[in-house]
């Protein structure tokens, strides 16, 4: 069965959840039409996380270089390179989120749902890949990657720190932000395709005016690269699915 979502910019998604009313006594927002603008940002299917994994790719010895934003976007996918996927720059990528959490161990978290993982990389390229094959469709499959290179030992920081938090951070937490308060009422695990040398993926669940929203991410590390999926479900309070397929392309083409 097929699960309507949508895939957005970590910053998109701070401005939505924000303005419309993420907080449990917040209530001024319209249910409907938050999920209006969502079908309108294109959906993603999925029911799991995991579904249609395969075989991971092989990965060679990374020279562990901190790649530059112009080499980022040289490895970044392309169209062409994923049968059925356009890949475009991201429109609106350098309008940040601003939340702050309230519970410094789950900062990791709330800095990816900024679109600024920490700690802060060298160099920063967004994309969206579509699946072409289901144009027109209501629940077209639009994700959002997120390529960030890092200094020495960051890359790795990156994804430590992100798994504690995910650890330390399972009941959930809150944020605010110039936009209003932000509630996130559980934090989990979930399997991930293996791809690079370290791969990680993991569910954050908002609240918009009472109703779940997940929030998937899958992080892909190869030497001082990582490459950061991303998923929403503003329509049901099902997992999103990030296309294995999209990750272990990807994750093949990081140096």
């Amino acid at each position: 069965m097929r699960v309507r979502s949508t895939v957005v910019a970590a910053s998109a998604l701070v401005l939505c959840l924000a303005a419309t009313g993420c907080g449990p006594d917040d209530g001024g927002s319209d249910k409907g039409s938050g999920k209006k603008a969502a079908a309108s940002q294109t959906p993603d299917p999925g029911s799991g996380a995991t579904a249609g994994a395969g075989s991971p790719s092989p990965t060679p010895p990374s020279s562990g270089r901190t790649l530059t934003e112009a080499e980022l976007a040289e490895v970044a996918l392309t169209t062409g390179e994923l049968p059925g996927y356009e890949i475009a720059p991201l429109e609106g990528a350098d309008e940040r989120g601003t939340e702050e959490s309230r519970d410094e161990d789950c900062r990791p978290l709330t800095a990816i749902i900024n679109g600024s993982p920490e700690p802060a990389p060298a160099a920063t390229v967004f994309r969206t890949a579509m699946d072409t094959t289901e144009e027109g469709e209501d629940d077209q499959t639009v994700v959002t990657e997120i390529l960030t290179s890092h200094p020495a030992g960051g890359a790795e920081e990156l994804l430590r720190s992100v798994r504690d938090a995910v650890r330390d951070c399972a009941g959930g937490f809150r944020t605010t932000s110039a936009d209003g308060p932000s509630t996130y009422t559980s934090v989990k695990t979930l399997p991930a395709p293996r791809a690079g040398q370290e791969s990680f993926a993991y569910q954050v669940t908002g609240s918009l005016s009472g109703e779940k929203v997940p929030l998937v991410f899958h992080l892909v590390r190869t030497g001082s690269t990582v490459v950061t999926f991303y998923a929403a479900n503003f329509l049901t309070a099902l997992t999103p699915e990030v296309p294995a397929a999209l990750v272990t392309a990807q994750a093949a083409k990081l140096p």
